[in-house]
């Protein structure tokens, strides 16, 4: 058994436990804070450093700087709650964090996230509370409080108690008298950021009254009156209530504003002889336990008027008020986040103007580039975590592709399609769009993000298509699609039927979509031979060198000299849309390529030219695909010549694809349907 006990014991890390349960004389805490000033920052300061600890990555987005902040990727938790796709809504929340940080007046307002059901409001807030848990827990985040220590014989200044902790945290530093302080840290050479520190505020009721009592029987001798102070390590947890708070509205019957700021403790009151004293008040309301760190209001804008008179005050003054008690200092970041309805009754209620000027509103839309989508899904749809179950290739992408084409807004140019515009946003080029032409998409669209489908449904639906009995080795596209297709009817978010059909016309759209990838896919399969490819490649080359030269080109089989051979080059280029007009121009870019490579002692590869690449695969597929009768698979009649030819394609797939054998069946199967009926782009 002792063995069992000490193995676990290994894996403690004693000095760790040390550093965090630090304690020591109110002297040795000034020695502290001389060495290292940052231990004093305020709740923003700390906030948005612990945000910088975790570094930034800087990209260019359409000639638009971009900083990634990593901590929004969650590393606390290996990505678990990872934001995807919000770089600029979080640029602009760091950039308020920044603000308060540096005193410029953002620290006076309460900090409202906005957005659609499902936008990752909750997320961002959950991770900036675990942060700063986690930051307290740092050298680097180290933040400090104190509790009261008397003998004996003055227990009854501290209620009856040897050792009373300070009941909301405070900052050691505020026991030193508001006159004295910029003498004070003067003396000490106190800096943070090359300025002298400060330190606003005073201390919390039932510290005051302890703090003067003390005085009086010390006739007004500081000195021994800090005697009675122990300075400890103050860890913040969410748990605990300590340093993180969390606020949700219920029902009004069963809540009242001592839930903000704490509530007489009735048990206390004989011994104090009053209610009215703060060594009888439990200063245990979220305001209250929140101080030094931070406060969440779950759906800030459904909170009853008086609960909104206290977060005017919290925001603005930085005080709060207990019952039965003065205004009392705290020092906490306060963050809320709420929904379009909600935050469309306070704009339309002219009694809540004081709120409205005390927020800034920072708006988390939901994601419009596809990419960004995917990795929402895939971080919980894969192929590692749904074991004995196969997701087929693109179908997470497809679903994706439904819900950012549900919140993109119809380009006002006739000539761009709501597809092609979620192609440019996710850095696919157009001809005659450039990243100018993004820009502009993105300015001219008023609303695009707060609007459509949320993630939640998309992962409800694929959840469905996962346990549904169709699906009894593998999904694929067609089945999330047809269950996000179904939900319509039953959503409640979707108020009237032109949004319902508008969801429908885009499911169409992404299966059309879909049907391109696939018939693309196995075109590739069909086409994935590569000496073939190879072997037309250099026929291809040698005939516009030959052209371009104006030489003639030497048949293998007959040993002729005979002229280019135009059929073949035309019908290569016609698959890249290379027009009769243009084929010279072509022609003589190829050669320069070439000419260019081999300058620099390099040759020719088709796989470096993506267009001439493509064009050569459906060169390839248009020769091969009669020879390989995929159409035999719909009558079912396959000899078996025709059977293995089919069955290396389907070895393709799976190995170029990402397949498995069943999906792979099942795209052949209906690729072919689609070759059966004529119904294949040129």
């Amino acid at each position: 058994m002792g063995s069992f006990v000490n193995s676990i014991a290994e894996l403690q890390n004693l000095q760790e436990y040390a550093d965090l349960h630090w304690s020591g004389t109110f002297e040795e805490y000034l020695e502290l804070v001389r060495k290292n000033p940052k231990i004093v920052r305020t709740a923003y300061q700390r906030l948005y450093d612990m945000v910088l600890s975790w570094g930034t990555e800087e990209a260019v987005d359409n000639k638009k700087k971009i900083v990634h902040y990593n901590f929004f990727d969650d590393p606390l938790s290996n990505g678990k709650d990872a934001v995807f796709g919000l770089d600029i809504p979080l640029m602009r929340l760091v950039n308020v964090f920044k603000s308060a940080a540096m005193g410029y007046g953002a620290e006076k307002r309460v900090i409202l996230l906005h957005g659609p059901v499902g936008s990752s409001k909750s997320t961002i807030a959950r991770l900036l509370k675990r942060g700063m848990e986690h930051y307290s827990r740092t050298a680097a985040g180290a933040l400090y409080t104190f509790e009261w220590h008397v003998p004996e014989e003055l227990r009854h200044v501290t209620g009856g108690e040897l050792v009373f902790p300070s009941p909301m945290n405070e900052e050691p530093l505020r026991l030193i008298p508001d006159e004295w302080r910029e003498e004070a840290f003067r003396r000490m050479d106190l800096k943070l950021n090359g300025e002298p520190i400060k330190i606003h505020g005073d201390l919390d009721p039932a510290s005051r009254l302890i703090f003067r009592t003390l005085m009086e029987h010390y006739r007004g001798e500081w000195s021994k009156v800090i005697g009675h102070i122990r300075v400890k390590r103050l860890l913040l947890s969410e748990k605990d209530r300590i340093g993180i708070g969390t606020f949700q509205p219920k029902d009004e019957k069963n809540q009242d504003s001592t839930e903000l700021t704490g509530d007489i403790n009735y048990r206390k009151i004989a011994a104090f002889g009053s209610d009215s004293d703060p060594r009888a008040f439990n200063f245990d309301g979220e305001f209250n336990i929140a101080n030094r760190g931070i406060i969440e209001f779950i759906e800030v804008l459904k909170l009853d008027v008086a609960f909104l008179y206290d977060l005017l005050g919290a925001s603005q003054e930085r005080k709060i008020k207990p019952k039965k008690f003065p205004q009392t200092d705290i020092d906490e970041v306060i963050i809320g986040h709420t929904n379009e309805a909600e935050y469309k009754k306070l704009l339309n209620n002219e009694f809540m103007e004081a709120l409205r000027d005390r927020t800034i509103k920072v708006d988390i839309p939901y994601i419009t580039k596809l990419k960004d989508e995917i990795k929402i899904y895939k971080k919980d749809f894969n192929n590692e975590k749904v074991k004995g179950k196969h997701i087929a290739p693109h179908t997470i992408e497809m679903a994706a592709m439904f819900a950012v084409l549900s919140r993109l807004e119809e380009p006002k140019k006739h000539d761009l399609s709501l597809l092609q515009k979620l192609k440019l946003y996710n850095g696919k080029t157009l001809p005659g769009y450039t990243q100018d032409n993004v820009k502009e998409l993105r300015k001219e669209s008023e609303r695009e993000g707060m609007d459509g489908i949320s993630p939640r449904y998309v992962q409800d639906k694929i959840s469905n298509a996962l346990v549904s009995e169709r699906s009894a080795t593998s999904i694929n596209p067609f089945m999330v699609l047809n269950e996000l297709e179904g939900g319509l009817k039953q959503h409640s978010l979707i108020t009237n039927d032109d949004i319902r059909k508008r969801y429908r016309d885009l499911l169409a759209v992404v299966k059309q979509e879909y049907e391109e990838v696939v018939k693309n896919e196995v075109q590739r399969a069909i086409s994935a031979d590569e000496d073939a490819i190879k072997r037309l490649c250099a026929n291809y080359i040698d005939n516009v060198k030959a052209y371009t030269q104006k030489e003639k080109v030497k048949n293998p089989y007959t040993g002729q000299d005979e002229e280019p051979d135009e059929r073949l080059m035309r019908a290569i280029e016609e698959k890249i849309d290379i027009s009769e007009s243009r084929k010279d121009d072509f022609r003589r870019e190829i050669m320069n390529y070439i000419g260019a490579l081999a300058v620099e002692g390099k040759s020719f590869q088709y796989s470096t030219n993506e267009r001439l690449h493509r064009a050569l695969e459906q060169k390839l597929f248009e020769d091969q695909k009669d020879s390989i009768k995929l159409t035999s698979l719909v009558s079912n009649v396959i000899d078996k010549e025709t059977q293995e030819k089919i069955e290396v394609v389907k070895q393709r797939m799976i190995r170029n694809f990402g397949y498995n054998d069943e999906s792979a069946t099942d795209v052949l199967n209906y690729v072919a349907s689609i070759f059966a009926r004529g119904d294949v782009k040129r």
